[in-house]
């Protein structure tokens, strides 16, 4: 499974109305909006770089009021269930 985070500026007026359709895209799990330069982060999730460049251009840059897109690939996943599973010696 291939990670992307997009961060996406859009029209400021828009922005449930963006998010609700760039969730809707299939590849994309999450939409957050957000503080900050960014208004939108979107979770992308497929099976290969290929799909990536279906959705981010091909979907998510074509939604209306998108204005730009930045799009940084995860290459390992590290988060506390993660963690606790890794630390974890069987005590209970």
């Amino acid at each position: 499974m291939i990670t992307a985070i997009v961060f996406i500026e859009a029209e400021v007026s828009q922005i449930s109305e963006i998010a609700q359709q760039i969730a809707e895209i299939s590849g994309v799990s999450e939409v957050y909006s957000v503080t900050g330069e960014l208004d939108l982060i979107a979770m992308v999730r497929v099976r290969s770089h290929d799909e990536i460049a279906r959705v981010v251009p091909d979907r998510i840059n074509k939604v209306p009021g998108v204005l730009s897109t930045q799009t940084q690939i995860a290459y390992r996943a590290f988060s506390r269930h993660d963690l606790e599973d890794a630390f974890s010696i069987g005590l209970d």
